[in-house]
C-alpha cells in the first residue's frame, strides 16, 4: 500500500529520477548557502526532509567551521571541482562520527550554485577491517598450532619434575615448585584457549532467532558479572533468522557483554548495557570462496556508556593481544571476529565516552541456500565455501 507521503510526493523528472537513485547524498547549494535541493540519500544522511532541507543553510547542518564550507567557497571562485577526502561531517543530532569524502563541483547552467556529493566511508572501512581482522585470526591460526606442539609437551615434562622435586623439598622451596606448576597450569590454559583458533572443523549452522540468543546472553549476565547494570533492549521483532551456530553466537555476545560490564562496572546506578537488533539493506560483503556478494542485512548491536576505548587500539582492537585490561589476554575479542569472519559477517566497534557500540551485521537464513549448501556437502569432492575459507 502506498504511504501518504509517498501519494503526496509529485512524480519525478527524469533528471530527478536519476538523481535519487544515486546512493550517495547530493545537495545543491545557493549563493547565500542555502540548500535549493537534496536527493533521497541526503535526506536519509541529515535525517531531514528534502522539504525542511530546502529551509536550511548548509552551515545549520555541519559542524562550527566545517572544511566543507571552505571547500564551497573554494570552488566558487576557482570554477573548478574540489575532492576532499575523510571529513567528519559528525554533528550530536546525525552522529558523532560521520566520515565522509567530498566532492564539489560548480553547476555552470545556474551561476553561483555548487553541487556537493558526499560519500560515506563507513561502508569501505568495514571492508577494510574485516579483511584484517581475517588475517589476524589466520596469523593467530598458525601460532596455535606452534604453540600446541611445541610449548605444551615441554610444560608436562616441567610440571611433573617440579611435583616429583615437590615431594622431598621444604616447606620453603614447596612455594617454589607450587609456583613453577601453577604458572605451567597457567600457560596451558592459555595455549588451549589459543587452540580454538585453529580448529577448522566444519561448524553446524542453521536459523537462529536472535532474540533468543540475547535474552540467555542477559540473563546469563544479570545472574553473574551484570548483575547490577541495568539493561535496554530495542529489538525489531520482526527480524527474520540469521544463518549461523547458535552455541557460538551465544559465546560472541556473552564476550561482548561482559567486555561492556566491565567497562561500565565504575559507574553504579548508572551503568548501562544496551542490546539491539534491527534490519539495515545496503551491506554487501565479498567471501573468499564465493563469486556472489553476501547481503548481510541483520545488525546487531551491543551498546555501553562505558568511558570509550583509547582511540589508538580502535584500529587494531580485534587482533590477538591486544587488551586494556591489566589481567586481560586479549584473545577475546579476536576470538568473536574469527567466529563472526567464520559466519561470513562483519564486526565493528565505534566509541567515544559514554557511547561504546560494538556492531555485528550478519547474513539472513535462507532455506532454499542452506538446502543446495546441504546438498553440496554431501557429495564426495566437492568444497563447500566454509572449507574454502579455511584453506
Amino acid at each position: 500500500m502506498t504511504s501518504a507521503m509517498e501519494q503526496r510526493r509529485p512524480v519525478p523528472t527524469d533528471g530527478e529520477a536519476i538523481l535519487n537513485a544515486l546512493p550517495n547524498p547530493v545537495l545543491l547549494v545557493a549563493p547565500d548557502g542555502r540548500i535549493v535541493d537534496a536527493n533521497i540519500a541526503a535526506e536519509a544522511f541529515f535525517e531531514i526532509s528534502a522539504q525542511f532541507l530546502r529551509r536550511q543553510s548548509l552551515k545549520e547542518l555541519v559542524p562550527f567551521g566545517s572544511p566543507l564550507l571552505a571547500l564551497i567557497e573554494q570552488v566558487r571562485a576557482s570554477g573548478s571541482p574540489v575532492n576532499e577526502y575523510k571529513v567528519d561531517l559528525g554533528t550530536p543530532r546525525i552522529g558523532g562520527d560521520r566520515q565522509v569524502d567530498l566532492h564539489v563541483a560548480p553547476l555552470t547552467e545556474r551561476p553561483g550554485h555548487i553541487v556537493v556529493m558526499l560519500q560515506e566511508r563507513t561502508i569501505a572501512d568495514k571492508m577494510d577491517r574485516q579483511l584484517t581482522h581475517r588475517s589476524a585470526a589466520r596469523s593467530v591460526i598458525a601460532l596455535a598450532a606452534m604453540l600446541a606442539h611445541e610449548i605444551k609437551n615441554p610444560l608436562s615434562g616441567i610440571r611433573g619434575a617440579a611435583q616429583l622435586l615437590e615431594q622431598q623439598a621444604s616447606s620453603e622451596d614447596r612455594l617454589l615448585t607450587r609456583l613453577i606448576c601453577d604458572e605451567a597450569d597457567r600457560i596451558v590454559t592459555l595455549v588451549d584457549r589459543m587452540e580454538v583458533f585453529g580448529d577448522e572443523r566444519p561448524v553446524a549452522r542453521g536459523p537462529v532467532n536472535i532474540h533468543s540468543v540475547l535474552d540467555h546472553v542477559k540473563r546469563l549476565a544479570q545472574s553473574g558479572f551484570a548483575r547490577n547494570v541495568r539493561f535496554i533492549e530495542d529489538y525489531d521483532p520482526s527480524l527474520p533468522p540469521v544463518l549461523a551456530n547458535q552455541d557460538q553466537l551465544i559465546q560472541v555476545f556473552l564476550n561482548l557483554v561482559k567486555n561492556a560490564a566491565e567497562a561500565v562496572a565504575d559507574l553504579g546506578a548508572d551503568a548501562e548495557i544496551q542490546l539491539t537488533t534491527a534490519f539495515r539493506p545496503g551491506v554487501r560483503l565479498s567471501v573468499p570462496g564465493k563469486k556472489s556478494r553476501v547481503s548481510l542485512p541483520l545488525e546487531f548491536c551491543v551498546k555501553d556508556n562505558g568511558s570509550g576505548v583509547p582511540e589508538d587500539l580502535l584500529p587494531n582492537l580485534f587482533d590477538p593481544f591486544v587488551t586494556t585490561k591489566q589481567t586481560g589476554s586479549g584473545l577475546g575479542l579476536a576470538l568473536v571476529a574469527k567466529i563472526i569472519g567464520d559466519h561470513g559477517g562483519i564486526i565493528e566497534c565505534e566509541s567515544q565516552p559514554r557511547k561504546t557500540t560494538f556492531r555485528v551485521l550478519m547474513p539472513v537464513y535462507s532455506a532454499a541456500k542452506q538446502h543446495d549448501q546441504s546438498n553440496r556437502d554431501d557429495v564426495p569432492g566437492t568444497p563447500s565455501p566454509a572449507s574454502q575459507d579455511a584453506r
